[in-house]
């Protein structure tokens, strides 16, 4: 059967595979009159026919909402394998599930609020954590205790999304039974707009019942312990400086083979997705001359761009050119082959985002990568598709020069209107035109402080890194994506105060925990203890 309404498809079959018990039994004389009668008989039967089925499409429908509530208990364990709380340690696993869950809870809140037509299919990474006390280690796992998992949602409930998400992590869906029934019999409107949050506090009996470690106590016990900068850099610095040594030598053939290849094809950068370590980068590096030596005609589309080795091929949001590293060279080529198309796509995008600004009182849409996962330009192209067709329906009456100068991020996965901190606004691409006229409007003044603010914030971040790289003799001094522009400079004006010796000559990333990287990189707290 082919059909436009999905729903209908649904309904129609179930009714024909399975009787429904509240629905008015139709006999067959009935049926008989309706196919054989005239004007007057016919249009009554039809009509009391359609009625039944949307009576149990409203039945069918009904079966597979969930609450806000039956969606965090059922998550539950979903939480408890990925919550941030748990990476501590793992600064960069904790940043990838902190972004990921942000992206499932808008998703989810869109979903129950919008249905499934405003969504488009959404890649989500985890670390999951492995929770039971298994002895055989999975073949996944990155490091003891914990596996990376990717999946892509694409469900048209709430219900279905999470057993999605539970399935995907290898977590069991026995305990949704009990959640399928009260989906049933639960009708109350007013828990459609309930918000999808994360649980962070649980009651203490659940870690006792269960043995798992609390977090809160765990953290609060970290708290305790944590030594001073001086005592954890006496304690670290020799491990530090041995292993920044024996790295000197991959981080010279790093730096060569950036160069030669940025020289050769005339690339505009080389950049990395992800912290990884110098001996992964030279590979990655290594991988890509090997290519260039084979098929020097491969990488002729290359010039001018900006190559980033990521989790996957193809041009990113920014123009960037990614490379998968996990492909191999075929796909590289492949890939190269398809660079013209890409710029094509880019070109539209431009002109989108222009056309947008015009309708926006000059208002930029911009994109910021270290503020989510990586977009593909496929993926952000109909994202400003959607926006602008929506704009052009909206008739909205904005001076061309009253919003000059602020920027926004598009994002699918949000319902409502924001203003970030950093004075970006953060619009949902199905927004309502003249809501967000009015929003845009009366959040302007504000908007424009909070940009001020962010520039000079950012001024002095920059003036006090450089002053830290020379007064502490350090060779880099950088931050993680989650250390805010504020922190970083009372980092810094600390450190400067405090002039360890034990920092000479060592690359330092301002972080939330300490930890010593495996090329010797420091990783410390902003707000260390003195």
């Amino acid at each position: 059967m082919l059909c436009d309404d999905r729903t209908t498809c649904l309904v129609t079959s179930a009714a024909v595979s399975a009787p429904a018990p509240h629905r008015r039994p139709v006999s067959v004389t009935r049926i008989a009159r309706w196919a054989t009668s005239g004007n007057e008989v016919a249009p009554v039967a039809r009509t009391e026919w359609m009625l039944e089925r949307k009576h149990v499409a409203t039945r069918l429908v009904q079966q597979r909402a969930l609450s806000g509530a039956d969606t965090v208990n059922a998550l539950r364990p979903f939480y408890f394998a990925v919550h941030p709380d748990f990476f501590g340690q793992h600064p960069r696993e904790r940043e990838v599930n902190e972004n990921s869950l942000k992206r499932l809870n808008g998703y989810l809140e869109n979903l129950q609020k919008h249905g499934s037509r405003s969504l488009q299919p959404m890649k989500l990474t985890f670390y999951v954590r492995d929770t039971k006390d298994n002895s055989d280690m999975q073949p996944d796992l990155l490091v003891p205790g914990f596996r990376s998992v990717s999946f892509t949602l694409h469900t048209h409930d709430v219900l279905s999304t999470v057993i999605n998400v539970l399935k995907s992590c290898s977590l069991s869906v026995e305990h949704m039974k009990g959640l399928r029934a009260s989906a049933e019999t639960s009708k109350n409107p007013r828990e459609a707009g309930v918000p999808f949050y994360r649980p962070i506090k649980w009651d203490k009996s659940y870690y006792i019942f269960t043995g798992f470690r609390d977090p809160e106590q765990e953290l609060q016990q970290a708290r305790k312990i944590e030594p001073s900068l001086s005592l954890w850099l006496r304690n670290n610095e020799p491990e530090a400086t041995k292993k920044h040594s024996a790295s000197l030598p991959r981080r010279e053939e790093l730096n060569r083979l950036k160069r030669e290849l940025c020289h050769k094809f005339d690339l505009a950068d080389i950049r990395w997705q992800r912290s990884w370590g110098v001996a992964h980068k030279c590979c990655q590096l290594q991988s890509l001359s090997r290519l260039s030596q084979q098929s020097p005609e491969a990488l002729i589309h290359l010039q001018g761009h900006t190559v980033m080795f990521a989790d996957q091929s193809g041009m990113n949001a920014s123009g960037h050119v990614m490379l998968g590293t996990i492909d191999v060279h075929h796909q590289w080529t492949k890939m190269f082959q398809q660079l013209p198309s890409y710029r094509s796509l880019q070109q539209q995008t431009d002109w989108l985002k222009e056309r947008i600004s015009l309708l926006l009182g000059g208002a930029q849409v911009v994109h910021v990568e270290r503020l989510g996962p990586v977009q593909p330009i496929s993926e952000h192209y109909s994202t400003l598709s959607t926006f602008h067709k929506s704009l052009m329906s909206g008739h909205l009456r904005l001076h061309p020069r009253s919003l000059q100068g602020l920027t926004m991020l598009l994002a699918n996965d949000r319902s409502n209107l924001s203003l970030h901190e950093m004075g970006h606004f953060i619009i949902p691409t199905n927004c309502d035109p003249p809501q967000l006229q009015v929003f845009l409007q009366s959040h302007a003044p504000e908007a424009r402080q909070r940009t001020n603010r962010k520039k000079q914030l950012q001024a002095e971040e920059d003036a006090v890194v450089k002053q830290c790289l020379q007064s502490l003799s350090l060779r880099s001094l950088s931050k993680e994506p989650s250390v805010s522009s504020s922190q970083m400079i009372l980092c810094c004006k600390r450190l400067l105060e405090q002039r360890s010796p034990l920092m000479q000559g060592l690359h330092i990333c301002v972080s939330h925990f300490y930890s010593v990287m495996q090329d010797g990189d420091l990783c410390l707290p902003w707000d260390w203890k003195s």
